[in-house]
């Protein structure tokens, strides 16, 4: 089942009935919708309330619940602790899993990155020419840090050579972070359905961060953003603002189909196979893992 992305952005009361979110606003019902079938929620209004029933059910359906702060970014995720039948198994595979294949694991996630940077540039009709190379430059676990060689070279390109990526700007680094902390929060949905902890990282291990294994794993979908940005800057007269309409369109991406193991899938369908497949990895079933790509 394809699952839907909900963001309420306008006061609204939340409240569960016969296993339908129950939307109401200004003492009036609005709309409905199946818990099951939902996959994302974004709360985007400090004036909205919900019932502790409603979370329940969200968590028991693997919902991931978005909450915004005062500034309509998203600050906070309500994720399951149980996601899977086997995660006490899966916790020790992570656990037990060595040095090599967390590197090789890096480098095949630094190296895709690099890919679909390559072809978002391509498709906004820029030269790629001087990234191309970099995947093959990239060895197990990075050590020379090619991932971020290229990524100079990539936001000149995409944005103009006077842009930084700088989390605490205006204009297009605001949208960029939205879109990011949205994907973020798909990436932990996959990564708990699969039973895998998303404290322990592969590359990211900051001992505050409870969620370095998505940070590891949302490299390579970092592009879907980017590219959305990139057209919302094109129609944009000036510099893009962080606007309920430049919020939809960056949560719309969570709609898009990808390419997955050489078939099209809703991309949050193929987050749940990519999470699968890392847990594989790390687990030694497989050697190699399969990325979701435009």
């Amino acid at each position: 089942m394809i699952k839907r992305i909900v963001e309420i952005s306008n006061p609204s009361f939340l409240h569960l009935k016969n296993n339908q979110m129950i939307i109401e606003q200004e003492g009036k019902e609005v709309a409905q919708v199946p818990v099951e079938d939902l996959g994302v929620l974004i709360l985007s209004n400090l004036a909205i309330t919900h019932t502790q029933q409603l979370l329940c059910a969200c968590w028991k359906n693997n919902v991931i619940v978005v909450s915004c702060d005062e500034r309509f970014m998203p600050g906070g995720v309500l994720i399951p602790l149980d996601g899977h039948s086997l995660q006490a198994k899966t916790l020790t595979a992570q656990i037990s899993a060595t040095e090599p294949v967390k590197k090789r694991l890096w480098a095949s996630i630094v190296k895709a990155k690099i890919r679909e940077q390559v072809k978002v540039l391509k498709s906004v009709n820029q030269e790629a020419s001087g990234l191309t190379h970099y995947p093959a430059k990239v060895k197990s676990g990075d050590p020379e840090n090619i991932e971020a060689q290229a990524a100079r070279i990539y936001w000149g390109l995409l944005f103009g050579k006077s842009f930084r990526r700088d989390p605490d700007d205006p204009g297009i680094n605001a949208l960029l972070n939205y879109g990011y902390a949205v994907m973020r929060s798909a990436v932990a949905r996959a990564v708990i359905g699969a039973g895998l902890t998303p404290a322990l990282g592969i590359h990211h291990r900051n001992q505050y961060n409870s969620f370095a294994l998505v940070d590891d794993l949302i490299e390579p979908l970092r592009p879907l953003i980017d590219i959305k940005v990139h057209e919302l800057v094109q129609l944009s007269a000036d510099d893009p603002e962080l606007t309920p309409v430049t919020k939809r369109e960056l949560v719309s991406v969570l709609g898009w189909n990808i390419n997955y193991k050489d078939r099209s899938w809703p991309l949050l369908v193929a987050l749940t196979h990519y999470a699968a497949s890392v847990r594989d990895v790390l687990a030694g079933i497989a050697k190699d893992v399969e990325i979701p790509e435009r």
